[in-house]
């Protein structure tokens, strides 16, 4: 059965060495993000969705984020850009985008899905979305993207809450604090999540 595939906020303020919110090591993913995504196959991978944190200056003061960090991922600017080429990825692998505004993709109600190469395409409720991919069998996603000890761990969360089993490379995803392994032995236990160790 075919999986999908999360890729979890991989913009210039979390990726670039000079972005507002850098990940240490981000940077060094993107290549590898990139040819991991350009080698997906259209027979075995059902779509992939890119997610992005999205803020505005005139109301992130009041954003829960702002207590813990600058402002960041501002909509329009260069930190909010996509530092991954989804025109890269088989064309004939679905693909979308979701914008966010807290840390957990799955917290603010409503958020629409869009088609991530024509903006003019129906959107769909992002709810809905998933739903109609379990209903269409897809029983396993993949994650990759940061950070991994914040809105990578939420979409886990979210993903495995919600029935899936979950996959996430850890040469493709990087923390701030904590590293995938860590934030898997101490909050996904016995969950269907299994992490795939980094190649030599």
């Amino acid at each position: 059965m075919a999986r999908f595939v999360v890729v979890v906020d991989t913009q210039w303020d979390f990726m670039a060495e000079g972005g507002a919110l850098s990940v240490a090591g981000a940077d060094a993913l993107v290549a590898p993000m990139q040819a991991w995504l350009s080698a997906l196959s259209a027979v075995d991978t059902a779509g992939v969705l890119f997610t992005f944190d999205t803020h505005f200056r005139e109301t992130y003061a009041a954003s829960p984020e702002a207590a813990m960090f600058p402002i960041h991922c501002v909509r329009g600017t260069r930190g909010w850009g996509n530092m991954l080429d989804v025109a890269l990825v088989d064309p004939a692998i679905p693909a979308w985008r979701i914008e966010k505004g807290v840390f957990d993709m799955w917290a603010e109600p409503g958020l629409a899905i869009e088609d991530a190469r024509d903006a003019t395409k129906p959107t769909i409720l992002r709810d809905d979305f998933f739903a109609a991919l379990a209903a269409n069998g897809v029983t396993d996603v993949t994650v990759i993207g940061v950070a991994a000890d914040y809105c990578v761990r939420w979409a886990v969360d979210g993903l495995i809450a919600r029935g899936f089993a979950v996959t996430v490379p850890a040469g493709l995803t990087r923390g701030i604090e904590r590293q995938i392994d860590i934030v898997v032995a101490e909050e996904f236990a016995g969950a269907r999540l299994v992490v795939e160790p980094v190649l030599a």
